[in-house]
Formats: C-alpha cells, structure tokens, sequence
C-alpha cells in the first residue's frame, strides 16, 4: 500500500496509475457504478476495487453503497491542493521570469 506522507503525496501516487486517471475522468462526467468503472479496463473487478481503495485514501473519490450497488463520486475538492501547490509554483517562476526579463532589457540598452 501507498506510504506517502501528505495528502498531496497521496493524491499524485494515486493519478500516477493511468486505470485511475481513467476512473477519475469518468467521476468528472458524474457518479458512476463501480460496474461502470469497470466496464472499460481489461481487469478483475477486484483489481478495480483495489485501484477504488487508492483513490478514496487519497481523497480523490467517495463511495457511498446501497443494497449491492456501491456508486462512486468524485470529490472536486480535493484538488484544491494540487491546484494551490502548481498555483505557488508558476507565481514563483512568473517572478524570477519578469526579473529575467527586467535584466535582459537593461542589457540592451
């Protein structure tokens, strides 16, 4: 199982495998029967659930069952991390690029 030590850690671990990124996209369009998820990749509906597992501990998706039908959802919220991590990063490198830039036109000048 996944040893990551944040839930921004858990949360790439999980969308590193390209069957969970396939399930996450197919939440983006709306909840989704794990039959659902399944119907599309060449796997065992065991494998499925444990590729489910990773994405509920990474907080990317929720599950909710009932009777025998357990309906999956995505949690949009979730990215609010990683968008806020790419956020600070592209403000960093947007700060160093205009000194750069500052610098090259004093250069020519």
């Amino acid at each position: 199982m996944l040893n990551h030590s944040s839930p921004l850690d858990l949360m790439y671990a999980a969308l590193a495998d390209g069957n969970r990124r396939s399930m996450v996209d197919r939440l983006s369009h709306g909840p989704a029967t794990v039959k659902q998820l399944a119907e599309p990749l060449v796997m065992s509906l065991p494998a499925v659930l444990q590729h489910l597992r990773v994405l509920e501990e990474s907080g990317l998706v929720r599950s909710q069952k009932t009777g025998r039908v357990r309906t999956c959802y995505l949690e949009p919220a979730a990215l609010t991390a990683a968008e806020q991590w790419i956020a600070d990063r592209r403000a960093g490198w947007m700060s160093r690029l205009d000194r750069l830039d500052d610098f090259l036109q004093g250069e020519d000048s």
